[in-house]
């Protein structure tokens, strides 16, 4: 049984091939969130690695996925193999009949971009798909709500004079502005400078993916680690986490960071 490279009362952080590591653990997490070699770049580490969706099916039923719509494309039929539904897809029929749908799929905004190609628009985004297998209501899903910027008053009202929501039975509701709205699904953040990973995701854009997928107290799992941001952020807001991480020098800096009062993840662009 591989042992932890770093553990504490919420995260712990496994240094291996999670190939070899998932099976050993025999967990079921709540969701998984991760971002996973795309396999669409020359560089060493980009290896798409063959297998990993099916021992994530085996680990949840739930999972972020960052990724190119290049990756995405290209290993569509990896992804449906063990089940796993993109958003929009019918994923089931209620008892009444009524489909049931996938998720979401949400853009992160970078604030500057990548690529010099001067033949296509400046790339300053990120995809973030939601993928899930069986029911939907069976798939832990809270949309995180943010302090509103406009005011709702009078607004979207039915002819009876009550509002109505966006989505669901139609008719006559009673509405309490409590002056929260829905989480867009464009999500603003800088890029990390100066991180433990070359592609080291913000913790603005991780926190509410793992607020939305996992209960409090629940479980995260990312098994491609990284620097471990996703631990960091599941541990900040009351989720616990598992990462697996295959290369070594990452997971020494990514515990040394974890280990410490004042964490340092690189600072923002």
């Amino acid at each position: 049984m591989t042992s932890p490279y770093y553990q504490d009362d919420q995260v712990t952080l496994y240094c291996g091939d999670m190939r070899e590591v998932i099976p050993e653990l025999g967990i079921t997490a709540d969701l998984i969130c991760t971002d996973p070699p795309y396999g669409d770049t020359t560089l060493q580490w980009d290896r798409w690695v063959d297998e990993w969706l099916e021992l994530a099916a085996d680990a949840s039923n739930s999972m972020w996925c960052f990724g190119s719509m290049r990756m995405f494309l290209a290993w569509r039929d990896h992804f449906a193999g063990p089940g796993w539904n993109i958003s929009q897809d019918v994923i089931g029929v209620d008892e009444d009949g009524t489909p049931t749908f996938g998720d979401v799929h949400v853009i992160w905004e970078k604030h500057n971009g990548s690529g010099f190609a001067t033949d296509r628009f400046r790339r300053v985004h990120e995809h973030i798909l939601h993928w899930s297998r069986g029911p939907w209501k069976g798939v832990h899903h809270t949309v995180p709500r943010v302090p509103a910027t406009y005011d709702a008053k009078g607004r979207t009202a039915s002819s009876s004079g009550v509002r109505v929501p966006h989505t669901g039975t139609i008719g006559a509701h009673a509405y309490t502005d409590d002056g929260l709205r829905l989480m867009r699904s464009v999500i603003h953040a800088k890029s990390v400078r100066r991180g433990i990973h070359p592609t080291q995701k913000p913790l603005e854009v991780l926190k509410p993916l793992i607020e939305y997928g996992c209960p409090p107290g629940g479980l995260v799992l990312d098994p491609f680690a990284g620097s471990a941001s996703t631990l960091l952020a599941a541990r900040d807001i009351g989720r616990r986490a598992i990462g697996i991480e295959r290369d070594e020098e990452y997971c020494e800096a990514a515990a040394r960071a974890l280990s410490q009062a004042t964490l340092s993840f690189g600072e923002a662009a």
